[in-house]
């Protein structure tokens, strides 16, 4: 079975959120998107300690498709540098993770 995983970024509104998460769900990069928040960032960012508001997106999808997820999410996102990290699903119900492989790309 291909591995899977969860990819996940933030964005700084909610539209930037739904842009790229329909972008890779229709493009099958991942067959779903979940968007929550807002949520509170705290974080360094060039020296000095910010916080900001953010939508996070959790993004389903396999461990050979995540070059082209990190591509997608990069040509989509409006940051310099977005958050993208990747978190293995290590296990998960059959009919799922069944339903996840059919609904990505082949």
């Amino acid at each position: 079975m291909t591995p899977y995983l969860q990819v996940v970024t933030t964005t700084e509104t909610q539209s930037d959120a739904e842009r790229i998460a329909r972008a890779l769900v229709r493009e099958r990069l991942a067959a779903c998107a979940q968007i929550s928040g807002p949520i509170l960032s705290i974080y360094w960012w060039q020296g000095k300690m910010e916080s900001s508001e953010e939508w996070r997106c959790v993004f389903k999808t396999s461990q050979t498709l995540y070059p082209q997820v990190e591509d997608a999410i990069r040509a989509e996102h409006p940051y310099a540098v977005p958050q993208i990290v990747a978190l293995p699903i290590v296990e998960g119900s059959a009919d799922y993770l069944n339903w996840l492989e059919r609904e990505l790309q082949s």
